[in-house]
């Protein structure tokens, strides 16, 4: 009995990250806007096709959400006219969303601004603010620190089935991708 106790406990350990997305049926509502101040409501937009959302709501995470620009720009979204070397053979949704609340909304209008300014175009459609309470996120996506960004990937039809938290890694994107292939 013991020895069945330690291989579940060690199977939830290495497993952890694509059974707790399992554990959420749906991603929440969301309403946010991008860089130009045009309304997407996720899951709602998103439906139809897998998304990958990354989420930070301190300035720390947010430094650390930024580690992922770069990778999944290379991986998921750069167009290239030789697609088997480099560019995206994938076709998902990517979303990076910053949340600001309490005092921190004030704060939206200058960050946008300033990320206006210094984004690269392709990636401004993908950079996504939210505004408002973030206690309820909080809790129905356990995003228990505040100073990690969390990633989730979500089916067609907005159901959380994958997800990962912290600075990027190569281990994390592989992790990533192999999720998409196999899905």
């Amino acid at each position: 009995m013991k020895i069945i106790g330690y291989f579940l406990t060690a199977m939830l350990l290495l497993n952890g990250n694509s059974l707790f997305g399992q554990m959420i049926a749906a991603f929440p509502q969301m309403e946010l806007t991008n860089l130009s101040d045009e309304i997407i409501n996720i899951p709602k937009d998103t439906k139809g096709k897998f998304t990958l959302i990354g989420m930070a709501y301190s300035k720390k995470s947010e430094d650390e959400l930024v580690t992922w620009f770069n990778p999944v720009y290379q991986t998921f979204i750069q167009k290239s006219s030789k697609p088997s070397l480099v560019g995206s053979d994938y076709d998902v949704n990517i979303y990076f969303i910053a949340m600001f609340s309490g005092v921190n909304k004030a704060a939206v209008g200058s960050v946008k601004k300033k990320m206006r300014a210094n984004a690269d175009p392709e990636l401004e459609p993908h950079l996504l603010f939210y505004k408002g309470e973030i206690k309820s996120f909080k809790q129905s996506l356990k995003l228990d620190r505040k100073d990690t960004p969390y990633f989730f990937v979500l089916d067609e039809s907005g159901a959380i089935v994958y997800n990962t938290s912290g600075a990027f890694s190569q281990s994390k994107m592989d992790e990533i991708e192999e999720f998409l292939e196999d899905w």
